[in-house]
């Protein structure tokens, strides 16, 4: 009984401290996206520019891989961001943006 407690109670501190980096990862993923200047040509929730893609809804559309192709390598309209952010930089915004879920209005 003891050692199922002690399993429970690790289990649930490790998870908490998951959470909490997690938390902090999307709030650091945030200002990137603010400092990065991707809010002048993305909108989230209304806010930011227009010239590309809203990404209100894009933590429903695209995997973890596709962002990151996207922010790093860039694409036709979009420059790559691949040798301007550090690699924690990107991880931290891919957090921000995966946690962007909104439903798409129809």
């Amino acid at each position: 009984m003891r050692l199922g407690l002690l399993v429970f109670v690790i289990l649930m501190v490790y998870s908490s401290a998951g959470f909490a980096s997690s938390r902090s990862e999307r709030a650091h993923g945030a200002s990137v996206f603010a400092a990065s200047g991707c809010s002048h040509c993305h909108s989230i929730r209304n806010t930011g520019g227009h010239k590309g893609p809203d990404l209100s809804g894009v933590g429903r559309r695209l995997k973890k891989d596709q962002m990151r192709r996207q922010i790093t390598g860039g694409s036709r309209l979009m420059p790559p961001f691949g040798d301007t952010l550090q690699e924690t930089e990107i991880v931290d915004l891919i957090s921000y943006l995966r946690s962007c879920r909104d439903k798409q209005k129809k």
